[in-house]
């Protein structure tokens, strides 16, 4: 056993880099891209090029992981043999502390949300208000600082406990949770009125839009977004992983169940939309297009779950729990991307460092949410649509061009002897050195520029 941790089984892995990858963006971002860009047609699009362009990149990130067996920033400067690859590490340190500082906002709401049903039922009407306040109010700001707090007060307690006592246990728990809770609901909506037709419009294909430009600059996106790829959360869990494994499998079972919780979200979100349309609830924008995001999560849905009664606070009840599971798996991840660098290079003890670092990325939290019209977004931009795809596209350069194939094929041969041989040595070094860099800049240039 390593010293600085292991995952102690193959299940473990999977189901916590499934769970890192398992994030809000597949519940609430996939089933609208769907819904929107020819049904079917875009989740056959999807599959393929989440194994076309989200695989290879996730295999690389796993790879140097267990090759170096460190964290991001000593990783990468391992391999560039540089102060270029350190300085790519401290970029996605400071990427992935940004995006959890926005993301534990939401994630906060989630928690709000799902206590509101609660509040509601005890006919605490001005507590139900404000734990439902729209997230941008200014009344809602206390709130979001509080239930941020909250949440990534969670996050750091599971982290504390180390790879096998706090994220492998704790996402063997709440992964099979996340399925069934979503499975029960799936079944509950088909059978409300409406949800057929939400169901025809996610599973049937309209091919006429399988080579329209924006389908695919969104399934690309999509899928590489989807596999938290980029800012150091698989390269890290990468690094726990025992020599024994045979990475391309793992890699290939994290990315099918990261795969089959968006579909099932989308058989989830779809319907329930239309079951909402049925019950005079708008689910389309001033544009014509469905609202997405959190105006879908905290408000299209919302309004759904108050049309059904008692009962709609049951299923608003199970509904925000699904989505509280999705994010702590998430940021669990998150959150282990700095402690690992500071825990290894400052020599600072696993407990101190991860509350350490929660508390400076809750101060950044709270900053965005008393600025909250100001910041919210631009963060956002400025790491999931600037950052992220372009430390991809640094770490395809890294693995294809800069790292040397012989200690590559060395990592690979360590789970399975007969690696030089197989399919994934054959097509992969080639893949990520020229296929991924064209895509990553053709998808960046689309959705930044063009």
């Amino acid at each position: 056993m390593s010293a600085r941790g292991e995952f102690s089984s193959r299940i473990g892995f999977i189901l916590a880099a499934a769970g890192s990858a398992v994030g809000l963006g597949n519940i609430w971002g996939f089933p609208t891209q769907v819904a929107s860009n020819g049904g079917a047609a875009f989740v056959l699009v999807y599959i393929i090029l989440a194994f076309v362009l989200a695989y290879p990149v996730l295999m690389a990130e796993l790879i140097i992981g267990r090759a170096t067996r460190s964290n991001m920033v000593d990783a990468l400067g391992q391999i560039t043999g540089s102060k270029v690859g350190r300085l790519a590490g401290v970029w996605g340190f400071i990427t992935v502390s940004l995006i959890l500082a926005f993301y534990a906002l939401v994630a906060g709401v989630m928690i709000s949300f799902c206590l509101a049903p609660l509040a509601e039922l005890l006919g605490l009407n001005s507590a139900t208000a404000w734990l439902t306040a729209d997230l941008s109010s200014e009344d809602a700001i206390g709130r979001n600082i509080l239930f941020c707090g909250l949440f990534l007060a969670l996050t750091a307690s599971i982290v504390s406990g180390g790879v096998k006592d706090g994220i492998e246990r704790w996402s063997v728990r709440l992964m099979p949770a996340l399925f069934i809770i979503i499975t029960l609901l799936i079944v509950y909506v088909l059978t409300l009125d409406g949800a057929m037709e939400g169901l025809r419009h996610y599973v049937l294909p309209d091919f006429s839009k399988i080579l329209s430009p924006d389908l695919l600059i969104s399934a690309m996106g999509q899928a590489f977004f989807s596999m938290s790829l980029g800012v150091g959360t698989m390269l890290v869990y990468g690094s726990y992983i025992s020599k024994q494994e045979k990475l391309p499998n793992l890699g290939a079972a994290v990315a099918f169940v990261d795969i089959g919780v968006a579909v099932l979200a989308g058989l989830l979100i779809i319907p329930a939309m239309y079951v909402a349309l049925h019950s005079g609830v708008q689910i389309f924008g001033e544009n014509g297009e469905y609202i997405a995001g959190p105006g879908l999560i905290f408000a299209v849905l919302p309004a759904f779950f108050e049309t059904m009664g008692m009962i709609g606070n049951v299923v608003a009840f199970a509904f925000f729990a699904l989505m509280i599971i999705a994010a702590v798996t998430s940021s669990i991840s998150m959150l282990e991307v700095p402690v690992a660098y500071v825990v290894e290079s400052k020599g600072l003890g696993r407990k101190r460092s991860v509350w350490f670092l929660a508390l400076g990325i809750y101060a950044l939290s709270c900053i965005i949410a008393t600025n909250f019209n100001a910041l919210f977004g631009l963060v956002i931009a400025i790491t999931t649509e600037y950052s992220q795809p372009l430390l991809g596209l640094v770490l395809c350069i890294f693995t294809g061009w800069v790292w040397k194939r012989d200690q590559i094929l060395a990592e690979l041969k360590e789970g399975d002897p007969s690696a030089e041989q197989g399919l994934f040595w054959k097509i992969w070094p080639w893949y990520v050195r020229f296929v991924c860099p064209v895509v990553i800049v053709v998808m960046f240039y689309r959705s930044v520029i063009g």
